[in-house]
């Protein structure tokens, strides 16, 4: 939760994700993005629906789940919803990237069975991007949805302790880093989540007044 001197007075804002990790995660973009609202976490909302991700694009997704979110708490809502696109996988895992080993965030699963799958394809074809499209839904009012991508390449060996998800095994372009060695304020910079969430930043501004 983003917190301020007068947070209490802030516009209220539902945060539509149970991932501790993107929590942290987003809470620490939106603050860096001078996004003024108090945020809040499904924890608070131990009803809340889960929303079945059985979209086509990540937009769809994040929508799906702000509109459910904002429906159901009355508050305004943000929702994101994020994966890695393998060129040589024709865009795969893309929508189905936390669930690509069967399992519903099974990060471990997920990056071996990826790997696997990529043991054969040539370093330089091992091209990727990650995407992220972040949604924000006013009960009653508006909505809307931008995107961020970073591009790079897939590893063979996962490398660094940071992040989750992908971030082992992904070097983005300009760097021979991965995102997992990455340290947090120099991922938010360059990530696909801090592209969409500081391009979103000035939208929820203007909705919220």
């Amino acid at each position: 939760m983003v917190q301020t001197a007068d947070s209490d007075a802030l516009p209220q804002v539902v945060l539509a994700t149970r991932n501790p990790h993107k929590t942290v995660e987003l809470s620490r973009i939106f603050e860096d993005a001078g996004i003024k609202v108090r945020l809040i976490g499904l924890d608070a909302f131990p009803e809340a629906p889960d929303v079945v991700e059985d979209g086509l694009t990540f937009a769809d997704n994040a929508l799906k789940k702000a509109r459910a979110i904002a429906e159901h708490t009355g508050f305004p809502a943000i929702a994101d919803d994020s994966g890695l696109c393998v060129h040589a996988l024709n865009g795969m895992p893309g929508v189905f990237s936390a669930r690509w080993a069967g399992r519903q965030h099974d990060d471990g699963a997920n990056l071996r069975l990826l790997l696997d799958q990529l043991a054969d394809v040539p370093d330089r074809q091992r091209g990727a991007q990650f995407v992220c499209a972040a949604a924000v839904v006013v009960p009653g009012s508006t909505e809307s949805v931008v995107e961020g991508t970073v591009a790079g390449h897939v590893i063979r060996e996962p490398r660094g302790h940071r992040g989750f998800g992908y971030d082992p095994i992904f070097v983005p372009d300009g760097d021979t880093r991965t995102t997992a060695e990455l340290d947090p304020a120099e991922k938010d910079r360059i990530s696909h989540r801090g592209r969409a969430v500081r391009a979103l930043a000035p939208i929820v501004a203007k909705l919220l007044g």
